[in-house]
């Protein structure tokens, strides 16, 4: 009986490492550079990607304004692709534009990406700056003295008119128009009274309690049925936090909500809904009916979690004096 027990314990390590091993070999990293040696002063990209699984989190290493004497000049946005032989992998890709004004070679460290089990790091990597090439056997002259001109008034009017011109319509344009604002009839101001603007997050919640009553993917619209659940998405997000959604990826939406006052629950079930809508939509992804259902439930969530508060009228009395 010990014996038994003791085989059973061996095989499901094996079988846990095994799964492991497996799951890591989904996740490759690698950084790369489009330049190993430049003059000094001029510029290269630095290329740090990630091959992983379209539902996998990864984190990528947060890079500082120099790496040692390399100096990062700008960061693009980064860049997703679905790999072609298979959808299910993506690429994401963080390009950095790098430069340095001292000559030398330069090792530039690996990089650590992490993820919930484990760390994966790349290649360190060698830049080097060469000196610009200086002729010394010609000869060094002197600066040249400026030259002196005649310059009249005339002259500057000629150069210059238009800053005489344009000023001078400018101010007849404003007395003109004060003349006409004086001496025309007045007219009795209509006020018009309007409706209190509806809050997104009502929007929202209407328009994904209609789809819900479509039961879209339970006639086999399930493309059809995540599409308008990640519209309603995007149109609450663009109403509620002021982003361009409608018009960006799913990476570009998550990186434009980086600053807002989002709990990593809310976030974390916004991007369940996109990354699967995006998967169904361009992947032809098919999932089971517990997951089309699990996104409703995660986008309602979402924006429950995340609408705007209605502010208090403010008492008059007990404001100080």
């Amino acid at each position: 009986m010990k014996r038994y027990f003791n085989y059973t314990l061996v095989l499901v390590l094996f079988l846990t490492c095994f799964a492991y091993k497996t799951k890591a070999q989904n996740i490759k990293v690698e950084a790369t550079l489009d330049k190993v040696s430049i003059p000094m002063g001029d510029q290269t990209r630095l290329h740090i990607i990630a091959h992983i699984k379209a539902k996998d989190e990864i984190i990528f290493p947060q890079l500082a304004d120099s790496i040692g004497k390399i100096q990062i000049v700008s960061v693009a946005k980064p860049d997703t692709a679905f790999d072609k032989d298979n959808v299910q992998n993506e690429t994401i890709t963080r390009n950095y534009t790098v430069t340095s004004f001292k000559p030398g070679t330069y090792s530039i460290p690996p990089f650590t990406f992490k993820t919930k089990t484990a760390s994966y790091t790349t290649d360190s990597l060698m830049l080097q700056f060469t000196p610009v090439a200086v002729d010394t056997t010609k000869a060094i002259y002197d600066i040249k003295q400026p030259l002196a001109v005649t310059y009249t008034w005339l002259d500057w009017l000629k150069d210059n008119w238009q800053w005489v011109v344009f000023p001078l319509l400018a101010v007849l344009a404003i007395i003109g128009i004060t003349i006409y604002l004086i001496k025309r009839p007045k007219k009795e101001v209509a006020v018009i009274s309007r409706a209190p603007a509806i809050p997104p997050h009502t929007i929202a919640l209407s328009k994904l309690s209609a789809l819900r009553d479509k039961k879209l993917w339970q006639s086999d619209e399930v493309k059809l049925y995540h599409s308008e659940l990640s519209d309603t998405l995007r149109e609450y997000l663009e109403n509620r936090y002021h982003i361009n959604a409608l018009e960006q990826t799913s990476d570009e939406i998550f990186a434009g909500l980086r600053s807002a006052q989002i709990s990593a629950d809310a976030r974390e079930k916004l991007r369940r809904t996109l990354i699967l809508a995006d998967l169904v939509k361009f992947a032809k992804e098919k999932p089971l009916p517990e997951d089309n259902e699990f996104s409703m439930e995660n986008a309602i969530s979402f924006v429950m979690q995340t609408k705007q508060e209605p502010q208090a009228p403010v008492n008059k009395e007990e404001l100080p004096k």
